[in-house]
């Protein structure tokens, strides 16, 4: 059975807007169950442990970058070594996303916020309607973190699909931790192009050679754009 597999993350609160959260962020991760990601799932696994983290460690991109929970005590140059972990994971794998990026300044409260996502994911669904249909089998995975995206995964999807909707456990799936990538790296995209880097982004992902900004878009924003779904 042709089986299409959906993880879900997003970013952000339903709260009005504040300067330090004028964004919410949502990502879809696309996969075929029919391609074994088995060999890229051990390497992520062998890559944690040789960190000093647990083989099934859930990586988290925001706190790792702001160095707070599991991430507290490690070093830039450690950090940045675990995220580039996932990244790797995300550029090498059979995979692709979608992200949108919503204004919580331009659509006001949360009503228009969780109905401007519904437009955008009921437009991406008919634009690829034909791809859509041409699997047997849709799993859509959610970790049900905030009511209103689960709200919307269920009726949206099902307005337009036959889905099956599970709810997952960040730890147990890598793809679910590659959203979480996704969603950080497309609001770190609408930050350099909007309101701008916070301090501990810009020192995050500074080199040497270039400032956070140009290091982003030369190793990290090419990845996301290789891999986007859709129109």
């Amino acid at each position: 059975m042709r089986e299409l597999s959906i993880f879900i993350d997003e970013s952000g609160d339903f709260g009005p807007f504040e300067k330090h959260s004028p964004f919410y962020v949502l990502s879809l991760v696309f996969h075929d169950q029919s391609d074994d990601i088995g060999g890229h799932l051990d390497k992520i696994h062998e890559a944690l442990v040789v960190r000093g983290l647990p083989a099934n460690h859930a990586i988290h991109t925001g706190p790792l970058i702001r160095r707070e929970q599991d991430y507290g005590l490690l070093d830039r140059a450690s950090r940045r070594s675990i995220f580039r972990v996932l990244v790797d994971f995300v550029r090498t794998c059979d995979i692709t996303h979608h992200s949108w990026v919503f204004s919580k300044r331009e659509l006001g409260d949360t009503d228009q916020l969780v109905s401007a996502m519904a437009r955008e994911l009921g437009a991406l669904i008919r634009s690829n309607y034909e791809f859509f249909l041409s699997w047997e089998r849709i799993v859509v995975y959610y970790d049900n973190g905030q009511r209103e995206i689960t709200h919307l995964v269920n009726s949206i999807f099902n307005a337009h699909l036959s889905v099956e909707v599970r709810k997952v456990v960040p730890a147990d799936y890598s793809l679910f931790q590659a959203a979480d990538l996704c969603c950080t790296l497309a609001l770190l995209r609408q930050k350099i192009n909007t309101v701008g880097l916070t301090a501990s982004e810009r020192d995050f992902f500074s080199t040497p050679k270039d400032r956070a900004e140009r290091a982003l878009k030369k190793g990290y924003f090419k990845t996301l754009d290789r891999k986007r779904f859709g129109a």
